[in-house]
């Protein structure tokens, strides 16, 4: 399965597939028609206190890894809930949508390598 991380901003493009956003909160100026969403996926996002602690600080990036994959394997349910809504809409690519400013701060990053595991 491949597996791709776009901000929520770029346009949806054909090659996107299973487009899921993966926030707990919705994105600032964005409409739904405009997010062209298969999925709002609130329950794989990290928790509200975990987000604010990290606040996309890059320095806070290791420990904001760690804790989130804890969270993560304490909910194996959700990304499971994920992969089989993925399965079931039988499209190729998953596409992690996220609204951070940061490509390389983000909990997508930390996300994908928690489903890619889980998938092996």
């Amino acid at each position: 399965m491949a597996i791709q991380i776009k901000r929520i901003y770029e346009e949806p493009s054909r090659g996107d597939g299973f487009r899921v956003l993966i926030d707990r909160l919705w994105p600032r100026a964005m409409s739904k028609e405009r997010a062209a969403l298969d999925r709002w996926d609130k329950g794989v996002a990290p928790s509200t206190e975990l987000r604010k602690q990290f606040n996309h600080q890059p320095e806070l990036m290791s420990g904001f890894r760690k804790a989130y994959l804890a969270e993560l394997k304490a909910n194996a349910g959700a990304i499971d809930e994920l992969l089989e809504a993925k399965k079931k809409s039988r499209k190729k690519t998953l596409t992690l949508l996220y609204a951070a400013k940061n490509p390389e701060c983000n909990h997508a990053l930390v996300l994908k390598e928690a489903i890619e595991r889980r998938a092996e």
